[in-house]
This record gives structure tokens, C-alpha cells and sequence, in this order.
């Protein structure tokens, strides 16, 4: 693939967008054929929204909130719609985006009636003086700008509820019964919906976004690593822009997305090789999950270290690429990825 460099508002200059889903147990075993087909029409409904922007001029910012908005309206993902529940029978979401030519940044955490929280983030990177909103706070300046406010039952799912429930059942028997190391135990789904998208405008400047409902069960306020900028989140574009999934607590112990830019930046790591090298860290302290990272050149990679990631990608031929499942069945770092280098 041909990179052409980066100058000005040429029609010629290249446009990327990518995107995930989440990273998790994703195997072929646990989708029937409908299903997947399901995740593939969103997956490549918000390429082709985010694609629009970009192909008309528009800025990475804006495909960036064009993509995720699609998949935060889709009950398929945590995010927005179909966002697991808290211990408390909450949803409670969580939403960052960053602009890689000033690096501002804005993001909500915890906001409960806000229907896209990335449109929420956005707004506070453009129309306010912080950075981070949480909670009441976010939801009340989200209503006052004028977003889309909704009664919190509109991010009610059945399976996102049964979910919660088989969680606490869980919890109780672990609790009720003494464990014997090395014993197999009752495991949760790991499949995780977090949603992200990183994007390449054809004025050379990039954005990151990353929108998530976190985990099923999360108790005390927990926020993890997606509304902050630098775990789940970040772009420069003197380097990549990045939008994280997996275990938030070890993504933010890592600053993922920020580790990934820094290697770029300062030791000229090609972005494959960077990206697997924070995944080999968030490994090591016993975590997993992906990245998508986009360079200014358009180069891009999707990696995880889990069986799989809802992830795809557009650029100016304007061809959707879809993938869910690891090359193989063996829980190693994979994907559909590019690197000209």
C-alpha cells in the first residue's frame, strides 16, 4: 500500500479509521452465524459513518464521534446502549476523546442519563475549561449543552441484567464455599464491549475516542481506564492515537495508550512492535486486552493478547474490513494489522 505524505487539505491525502468493539473470549463457538453476522453490520455500519466524515473533509474528531455513536446505539456493545450493570443495578458509563494536533482532551465518567457519552466528552473538550466531568456534574452540563438526555432504563438490556445476576451468583458461591488453589472456579464472560475508534483526516491531524458501560458488578463508583486520558485513551500527532480495551485497573497501572505513543515518539518502536510491547506489560501484571493505534501516515495496527476483538478498518479506497476472531484458537497477541516501514 502506497503512503502519501501529509501536507495540506489535498483530496489525495490519505484517510484511515479504526475501530474496536472489545477484546475477550470471542471464538466462533460462542456466536451462532446470526450473531455475528449482527456484530459484523454494526462493526461495518460505523466504518462507514466515520468513513462519510472523512471522505467529505471533515475532522478526525468528528468521525471519530460518528463511529462510536453507532455502536453505542447498538445494544451489541458495552457501551451506551447495552451497558453492563453495577453491583447496585446501575449503568453507569464512562467516555473519553482526545485531538492529536493540540491534544486537547475532554472526558465523563460515571454519567447516567447522557445517551452518547462521547458526545458528552467532546463537549467538554470544546465547551468547558476542564478536562474530566463525573457523575451528577457531567450529566447536568451534558442537559445544559443541549445533548440528548434519556431516563436511565432506555440503557436497559435483559442479557446485560442476567449478566449482573449470574455475577452475584458467582460472587456468593465463591464467598459460600472455601477455594482450593489451582481449582477450577467459576468464571464470568470475558468478552468485554468497550467501543473505540482512532481516525486519520485529510488534514493530517488524528483522533482517538473510547466509550465504555465497564464492568458487570463494578461496585463503590468504580472508573477504569477508558475516560482517562493516557490508560484508555490518546492521540498526537507527532505519534499515534490509541483507544484501549481490556482490564481498565492494569491499563491504567500501564498508562496503555500513552506507553504505546511514547515508544513511537521517543524510541521510534514501529507501531506493531509498541502496541505488543504494552500488551506484554499488561501481561506480565495479569491483564489483557487490545489496541488500535493510527501514525499520521496512516499506518495502523489492531492487537490483542486475548482469543479475540471486535475491530475493522476503512481508508480512502473506502473497502470495510471486518475481523472478530484471532488468526487461530490459541490466546496469543494477533491481528489484522498494517505497518509501512
Amino acid at each position: 500500500m502506497t503512503i502519501q505524505t501529509n501536507t495540506t487539505r489535498a483530496d489525495d491525502s490519505p484517510i484511515r479509521l479504526v475501530v474496536h468493539g472489545g477484546a475477550g473470549t470471542i471464538t466462533r463457538s460462542k456466536l451462532t452465524k446470526e450473531l455475528e453476522q449482527a456484530y459484523t453490520q454494526v462493526l461495518a455500519q460505523s466504518l462507514t459513518a466515520g468513513h462519510a466524515v472523512l471522505e467529505a473533509g471533515g475532522s478526525s474528531i468528528d468521525a471519530v464521534i460518528a463511529a462510536i455513536v453507532v455502536m453505542e446505539d447498538s445494544p451489541l456493545f458495552n457501551a451506551g446502549k447495552g451497558a453492563v450493570f453495577s453491583n447496585a443495578g446501575r449503568i453507569e458509563l464512562d467516555a473519553s476523546i482526545m485531538e492529536g494536533s493540540t491534544r486537547m482532551a475532554g472526558s465523563v465518567a460515571a454519567v447516567t442519563t447522557i445517551r452518547n457519552p462521547i458526545r458528552a466528552a467532546n463537549a467538554v473538550m470544546t465547551k468547558s475549561a476542564h478536562v474530566m466531568l463525573m457523575g451528577q456534574g457531567a450529566d447536568a452540563f451534558a442537559a445544559e449543552m443541549g445533548l440528548e438526555i434519556v431516563d436511565p432504563s432506555y440503557f436497559y438490556t435483559q442479557f446485560r441484567w442476567n449478566q449482573l445476576q449470574k455475577a452475584i451468583a458467582e460472587e456468593r458461591l465463591m464467598q459460600d464455599h472455601d477455594v482450593v488453589p489451582d481449582t477450577p472456579q467459576p468464571q464470568m464472560d470475558k468478552k468485554r464491549g468497550t467501543v473505540g475508534a482512532v481516525a486519520l483526516d485529510r488534514h493530517g491531524n488524528l483522533a482517538a475516542g473510547t466509550s465504555t458501560g465497564g464492568v458487570t458488578n463494578k461496585r463503590f463508583g468504580r472508573v477504569g481506564d477508558s475516560p482517562v486520558i493516557g490508560a484508555g485513551t490518546y492521540a498526537d500527532n507527532h505519534s499515534v492515537a490509541v483507544s484501549a480495551t481490556g482490564t481498565g485497573e492494569i491499563f491504567i497501572r500501564t498508562v496503555a495508550a500513552f506507553n504505546t505513543a511514547a515508544q513511537v515518539r521517543l524510541q521510534h518502536i514501529p507501531i506493531i512492535e509498541a502496541a505488543d510491547n504494552t500488551l506484554a506489560e499488561i501481561a506480565a501484571l495479569g491483564g489483557d486486552g487490545g489496541l488500535i493505534v493510527l501514525d499520521a501516515k496512516g499506518n495502523y495496527a489492531m492487537r490483542f493478547n486475548t482469543r479475540g476483538m471486535y475491530r475493522g478498518t476503512i481508508g480512502s479506497d473506502g473497502i470495510v474490513q471486518v475481523g472478530m476472531f484471532a488468526a487461530d484458537d490459541r490466546a496469543v497477541s494477533t491481528s489484522n494489522s498494517h505497518d509501512t516501514r
